[in-house]
This record gives structure tokens, sequence and C-alpha cells, in this order.
């Protein structure tokens, strides 16, 4: 928990990000101490919040994500969803949803955790296939329940719990969240509260850093961003890239830090905490980024991105530094391999987003194992 309270919450749009940035932020790292975490002590939950993504944080993150970006997303995809099930044939979309909803909500709070297929197999009225991007090249056909439950995740109702498969997998069991979590996740808290309590714990850790920096990370419009950092009280700087912002009380200098050096998972939240990336992440590093904007796998030395890094044909870590650096360095990424290395064990995943430098690596003989 205080890892992901360190960094405000952790990325979970890929399962592996999650272990791997908390893990490899502690002295003796372990995937089972971050499963239970998640899934015994409940320290940790998993939530839609920010840009409509998955993240991991504490329960008392968790209901300020909640209030100050995750309701309003529910709003949206109620609509989408009602949308979706008058143009697949459904007379009474709104009624539809409203029994849909009661009928998961009850099966989970007396039967649950379920994975989705079998609440599609107890539930078999809520089965019917819906579609999506109808008459365009992303036309698909889902489940109705599916989308159900992914609107009582929006709504908080529901949470994700333990996984079908084992820690790197994406596939999780449902579970009511009052059940789950003591409290559960939905909040009577203001929405400008919050989103003053988000911008804060944010700044806190990423700053100094720009409006659009904030308004990027959390998926807020300008006007909504500009708000939250007044009611946060934060702080006008002068950086070498121009003006920012740091949290009240923030504003003296950091002091030096040791020489450091790290391997990050793909989509880690340091380096996707910022919009404007030029301070930390080199030109020659620029591959380390899909078209897309998410971050694969990445090296760092004092505080830059120095190099790629990814999981070889046999299970070998694979490093690739993009940029000069000392010798120091490169025996310090050596030995940090080892610890990744250690801690994934024979674990064989995948990079959820992978681009093309991390497909050239997962074919790589080369590797510090």
């Amino acid at each position: 928990m205080q890892v992901a309270d360190a960094l405000v919450a952790l990325h979970s749009s890929d399962p592996v990000t999650v272990h791997l940035s908390a893990a490899l932020r502690t002295r003796d790292p372990s995937v089972a101490s971050v499963e239970r975490a998640l899934y015994d002590d409940r320290t940790l939950v998993r939530h839609h919040a920010m840009r409509r993504t998955l993240w991991v944080a504490s329960p008392e993150v968790v209901r300020v994500l909640h209030a100050a970006v995750t309701r309003r997303i529910a709003v949206s995809e109620e609509r989408r969803l009602v949308k979706v099930l008058d143009e697949s044939g459904e007379p009474a979309p709104d009624g539809w949803l409203t029994h849909a909803r009661r009928e998961v909500a009850v099966l989970l709070r007396e039967d649950g955790p379920l994975p989705a297929r079998a609440v599609g197999e107890r539930l078999p009225d809520l089965r019917r296939q819906l579609t999506l991007g109808a008459g365009t090249r992303w036309e698909t056909t889902v489940a109705a329940h599916t989308r159900v439950l992914l609107q009582l995740g929006f709504e908080g109702a529901v949470l994700r719990a333990r996984p079908v498969g084992t820690w790197v997998s994406g596939q999780y069991t449902w579970a009511d969240a009052a059940t789950w979590l003591t409290g559960g996740v939905a909040s009577d808290l203001a929405e400008d509260e919050a989103c003053a309590d988000l911008a804060g714990r944010w700044l806190e850790r990423f700053g100094p850093a720009t409006t659009a920096d904030l308004q990027w990370w959390a998926g807020w419009t300008v006007s909504r961003t500009r708000r939250a950092l007044a009611d946060c009280g934060a702080v006008e700087v002068t950086t070498d890239d121009g003006p920012a912002w740091v949290a009240p009380g923030d504003v003296e200098p950091e002091p030096a830090v040791d020489p450091w050096v790290a391997l990050l998972p793909a989509l880690d939240p340091t380096v996707m905490g910022w919009k404007q990336r030029s301070w930390y992440l080199p030109a020659a590093c620029h591959a380390v980024f899909d078209r897309a904007g998410n971050a694969g796998p990445t090296v760092w030395a004092d505080g830059q991105v120095v190099g790629a890094w990814g999981r070889g044909a046999q299970g070998e870590v694979v490093v690739r530094l993009l940029v000069d650096v000392p010798r120091r360095v490169e025996r310090a990424v050596a030995d940090e391999a080892e610890r990744v290395r250690g801690l994934v064990g024979d674990t064989r995943f995948t990079i959820r987003f992978p681009n093309d430098l991390h497909r050239e690596l997962s074919g790589e003989l080369r590797s510090y194992e």
C-alpha cells in the first residue's frame, strides 16, 4: 500500500504492471506480497479511474478517484450502454438495464465473487448479444451481462477480485463492492473536493508539473484541471522548461540523491506520470513508447530513461541501452536485471501494448541472465 500511495495509484491495464511496479520498489520483492495486499488484506483495490483505464490504489485513494473521475465516466458509459441496447433491438433499454443491474448485484452479493462466465451461466436471460461499433471496421459482438458488469464497476457497485488465472491474467472474478471492501468505494465526497484532493496528491508526487501534464494524467477538461489546481492551493514556479506547479510547501529544490537504476514495467506510473517528457526522455529513447503513447518496459538511470528491457524467447531478461552510460550504470543495470529475473522466475508474460522495439527484444538472445 505504501508504494501505491507514494505514486498515487498503480496502472493496472496490464496486470503485470501492478505486481512489478510495486514489488521492484521494495527491498525484498515478492509477487506473493502484492497478491496478499490485493486479495487477502485488501489494502489495495482495483478500479476504473483516470482516462477510463484500470488502476490499483489504497481504499482511501480509490474513493477519491471514484468521486473525482469515475462517477462522471459511469454516467457517460450508461448512456453508451443504453444506446447499444437500443440499437441491438431491446424495446425498453432503460428498464432492461435497471433489471439487469439488480439481478447481477444480488447474485454477486449472495454467491460472489464469480467470473463473468459464471454470471452469464447463472443469469442466462442477460446473455443476449450486443453489437458494438455497428457498421464500422471495429464491429464486434459481446454478451450483455459482461457490459452490465463493466457498468456496475464504473458505478462502484462491484469490484474486480482475484484473477481467474495466475497473477499475469487480465480476467478477474467480480465481487459485490461492499462485501469485498468494508465501506465499498462509493462515497458522498463532493466532486470539487475530490478533484482538489487528487490534484494535490499528484503534485506532491509528480510536481513540478504543468497544467497540461495534470489534464492528461487525470483525463479532465482544461477548466476542471485549472479549478482543481486552484482549489488544492498549487504554487506556480519556474522551471528550465517554463512555468509549472508544485504542491503547497514544496517550493524548495529537492536535495541531491545517490545514483540509482531501475527496470520498470510497461505503463509504470513514473514513465506515464507526465505528458511533457523531454526532461526525462532523451530523443534516442522515444522508441520505448508506441504510437498511442503507451510505454513499454523501461530502463532508468539517475532520473532518465536510458533504455528498454523485455523477456527473451527463453524467459531471460533482455536489456538494450539506447544512450551511452558510464560503466557503473551498465553494471548496476545488469544487477537489476538479475533481480527482475529472480522476481518473475519462470512465469511467462507478454506486453499488452508492445511496440517494435520490445517485439525485437523478445527475440534477442543476448541477456543479463
